[in-house]
């Protein structure tokens, strides 16, 4: 099994496989408060990623409004804080977002997981020019097979989700992707580099992507690794047996072994829930 990244990023030659396929230039304009910040990210542009038609700048979210309109740009470089209002209260203003968004951001920990969990384009600045060549070519890849799954509007609605469960996760498969609540996932198993995710409802699916990619996105959202092939929903945990290490059942009866060195973390966070 291929990771769908392995189709576009083999050996880091991004360039060279889109120009294969002759696609057109991807329009897009840049949004940013900095005039530094636009003027370096114009260059990385013009020297790194030639695919790019860079129609326009806009220095706030007022005059990105209108320039989106006007314009009407396949891919929108948006900073997320700026003066008067930031990158959200721009995208809450669209009823359907059918632009491609590649996030730039300073933000926290807590917001890189936001992005994570919706499969969502960023780039933390200062922008690294391998990171935007990754991130120009996967939103390349999304417009050659026309995928309409709005990243940002998964990522908007994560942003505002009360509790952490009614939060959504993006799994990325070969024909695209799979979009599913967190509290539909019962736990989550290593194999090899990838990640099989089992749900409440019997359905299971392989992701590539690794079983720590997953602990990193999910750990502060009710979600626990207990064994280095293991993370389990503790909201499906309905019994632990003591022991070295011991083990969890869950509530279609699987039961599931506990590390020792995981053991600790565990019983702290099912007594602290």
């Amino acid at each position: 099994m291929y990771c769908p990244e392995d189709l576009y990023f083999a050996n880091g030659n991004f360039k060279r496989f889109f120009s294969l396929l002759n696609m057109s230039n991807i329009t897009a304009i840049i949004v940013d408060d900095e005039q530094d910040s636009r003027e370096t990210l114009r260059n990385y542009l013009g020297k790194y990623c030639p695919q790019i038609e860079l129609l326009g700048e806009s220095a706030n979210i007022m005059e990105a409004r209108a320039s989106i309109l006007k314009l009407q740009p396949q891919l929108v470089f948006l900073d997320i804080e700026m003066p008067h209002g930031n990158a959200f209260d721009l995208l809450e203003q669209w009823g359907e977002i059918d632009f491609e968004i590649i996030f730039i951001t300073a933000f926290s920990q807590y917001a890189i997981q936001a992005f994570n969990l919706s499969a969502a384009h960023y780039l933390l600045k200062p922008v690294d020019i391998e990171e935007l060549e990754k991130a120009v070519a996967t939103v390349e890849a999304s417009l050659l097979k026309k995928e309409k799954l709005s990243h940002a509007k998964i990522l908007l609605e994560n942003m505002a989700a009360l509790h952490s469960q009614n939060r959504k996760l993006v799994l990325p498969l070969m024909e695209g992707f799979d979009i599913v609540k967190m509290s539909e996932i019962l736990y989550c198993e290593a194999e090899d580099n990838f990640t099989r995710f089992y749900f409440k409802d019997g359905r299971k699916t392989l992701i590539c992507r690794s079983l720590k990619f997953y602990e990193a996105a999910l750990n502060d959202f009710g979600f626990c690794r207990v064994h280095r092939s293991h993370i389990v929903n503790l909201d499906f945990v309905v019994r632990y047996k003591k022991g070295k290490g011991g083990s969890v059942i869950l509530e279609n009866g699987k039961e599931l072994l506990v590390s020792n060195n995981k053991k600790s973390e565990l019983l702290e966070k099912i007594m602290g829930k």
